[in-house]
């Protein structure tokens, strides 16, 4: 006899692949009827878009209709109220950081600059590159909101997907996370024009909310300045430190000072100063070049009293990779001093002492 008790004990086989619970231990079945060889019953979702909510459907159906004298299987689908999603650890609307607590991320590093131009952006994917290729599990997380490039330079395009945790992030060739608000713009040429407040909400966002799930590395680009987005990584987010891009001319050094001091306020570590466009090597002769002028980095990151993390080419063919989405394909040999010196001295994620203030 078909009972109720037996189709429950049934669908406690069923498990939700990303919660890693049943849906009975998650509360999701409810309102169950049977009548002769039918049975009913309603099964609630975290989010009505849950992309499996069809695998969920089907593996709730294959169990019941595996018991004997059940004969017709029929699923309705609702959402969970907040109250519910709080009770197994999602929280409800209006909470951010409902992916946090399921997310495992070791080290978070931030790539500032003060200073646009200067590379930042590439330094960030070429980190990320090189974490990637030491076998490290690494996500980045473009906080620079209103002049994204990541995407573009991974050659990343279409909004990810959301799971019942929230929103997923997309996935390079190799397998490096990325979350980046061009990824969620109804056009890649869309200009964000947004106050410093909304500009910090979307940032702890893409902390919070974005399933991460178990990264050596997350890699965080910040946007030129020491203005709103900085101060929300800083304060934000568990940072492991800073590590400081500049190139060789003086203006760029002033500049990044400014960015040092911030994050010395701020009581966040400095991990190291990489000058980029460093030099130049003529493909024809071999000869090098200062471009930009003699190189200030070692005697920088000494005034700073940060390590120095290296010298970085200024090389036309990256150009040439960014602009066509395959910086994975660059070499980085260059890198691999860098990510031995963060491996051995960047610490497990902190926050920022240093509190926002109450007004």
């Amino acid at each position: 006899m078909v009972t109720e008790e037996r189709i429950i004990e049934a669908l406690a086989g069923v498990m939700d692949p990303e919660l890693h619970r049943t849906l009975v231990e998650l509360g999701m079945v409810r309102n169950v009827r049977i009548q002769e060889g039918k049975v009913a019953f309603t099964l609630a979702l975290t989010i009505p878009e849950c992309p499996l909510k069809d695998q969920l459907v089907a593996e709730a159906k294959a169990a019941v209709l595996s018991l004997d004298g059940v004969e017709e299987v029929a699923i309705d689908l609702t959402e969970m109220t907040d109250e519910e999603k709080r009770r197994i650890g999602l929280g409800g609307a209006g909470q951010p950081g409902v992916a946090e607590r399921f997310n495992r991320v070791r080290h978070v590093v931030a790539v500032m600059s003060g200073k646009g131009g200067v590379g930042k952006s590439l330094v960030t994917a070429l980190l990320a590159v090189a974490f990637r290729q030491d076998g490290q599990r690494v996500g980045v997380l473009d906080a620079d909101v209103t002049g994204p490039s990541i995407p573009k330079i991974f050659g990343l395009h279409g909004v990810p997907p959301m799971g019942p945790l929230g929103i997923l992030p997309a996935e390079t060739r190799m397998g490096i996370k990325i979350m980046s608000i061009n990824l969620l713009l109804p056009s890649e040429d869309e200009a964000v024009i947004w106050r410093g407040p909304l500009i910090s909400s979307v940032i702890k966002q893409f902390w919070g909310d974005v399933v991460w799930g178990d990264l050596d590395w997350l890699v965080v680009d910040l946007p030129p300045g020491t203005s709103d987005a900085a101060l929300t990584v800083m304060q934000a987010l568990p940072l492991s430190g800073v590590v400081l891009v500049s190139s060789p001319q003086d203006l760029a050094e002033m500049v990044v000072r400014k960015a040092a001091q911030m994050a010395q306020v701020m009581q966040v570590p400095l991990l190291g100063l990489v000058e980029n466009m460093s030099y130049f090597v003529c493909p024809e002769s071999g000869r090098q070049y200062n471009i930009f002028g003699p190189s200030h980095g070692e005697e920088m990151a000494w005034r700073l009293g940060v390590p120095f993390l290296g010298r970085l080419p200024l090389d036309p063919r990256i150009s040439e990779l960014c602009d066509a989405g395959n910086v994975e394909v660059y070499t980085t040999e260059a890198f691999t001093p860098i990510v031995r010196h963060l491996l051995e001295t960047a610490s497990e994620p902190r926050r920022s002492p240093v509190q926002p203030a109450r007004g």
